[in-house]
């Protein structure tokens, strides 16, 4: 039986109460996936403005080894 997947996650809320620009999702987007991660999820927070941001990428064994360290944030 192949090796199930197991993933990281990351969320980041951005913009202000009045709105988020397109290009700050934009930018936010393709850095993201620059560093591999994959948007699994984007909404805005009712009544807020802002928009936030669920991604996911394959977790690795050095992130694994890296978040075992003591003082790891």
């Amino acid at each position: 039986m192949p090796e199930q997947t197991q993933w990281e996650y990351r969320v980041k809320t951005i913009g202000r109460f009045w709105g988020t620009r397109d290009e700050a999702i934009e930018a936010t987007l393709n850095a993201w996936g620059e560093e591999g991660w994959e948007a699994v999820n984007v909404y805005t927070p009712e009544g807020s403005g802002k928009v936030t941001i669920v991604a996911k990428r394959p977790l690795t064994d050095a992130v694994r080894r890296r978040r075992s360290m003591p003082g790891y944030e």
